[in-house]
């Protein structure tokens, strides 16, 4: 009896043509997740920057107000040193020296907040930067986790890189909250 032979060399060749096709679809998007996530560590990374620029700012500002509330010490100890020496010859403290020294103290106090307020705007800008980074890092380990899984054809590895680049999404909203 003859074998019917069965023409599974066409059937091996449209199977291998398909998978090739779906390999192909597939590995356009992981190229495209990659993009995505290159695009989201591209925002991340210039608000980061933004905040730090900002951070830096507040904090010069805040050094600005103290090197003035310094000013304004020295001038209530010079004031003050002058009313000590005249209280000492025996004279009164002229009524304008008093109310200088007094005004001197009371600016003080209003640089010091002044002073105070830029340097906690400066802290809060700086965690901002540092939440954002962290933001960023996650997002360029997506995208290296995305090319190791198109190279390694790993649908998986795919899989981590987009739950990372979620995780990555949330870090930057947590910014905006």
């Amino acid at each position: 009896m003859e074998e019917i032979e069965v023409p599974t060399e066409l059937l091996q060749e449209k199977m291998k043509e398909q998978a090739l096709e779906n390999e192909e679809k597939w590995i356009m998007k992981v190229a495209l997740t990659a993009a995505i996530l290159a695009v989201f560590a591209a925002i991340a990374a210039l608000l980061a920057g933004h905040y730090a620029n900002e951070a830096m700012i507040e904090q010069l500002k805040a050094s600005d107000q103290w090197a003035f509330y310094q000013a304004k010490g020295i001038k209530f100890v010079v004031l003050d040193t002058k009313i000590d020496l005249m209280k000492q010859m025996g004279e009164e403290a002229k009524p304008e020296d008093l109310e200088k020294a007094a005004k001197y103290k009371e600016e003080q106090k209003e640089i010091d907040k002044v002073a105070r307020e830029k340097q906690t705007i400066s802290e809060e800008d700086l965690v901002l930067h540092n939440k954002l980074a962290r933001g960023v890092t996650v997002f360029q380990v997506a995208i290296a986790i995305c090319a190791i899984s198109a190279l390694t054809k790993r649908k998986l590895l795919w899989y981590g890189s987009m739950s990372l680049g979620i995780l990555g999404i949330l870090l930057m909203c947590l910014v905006f909250i």
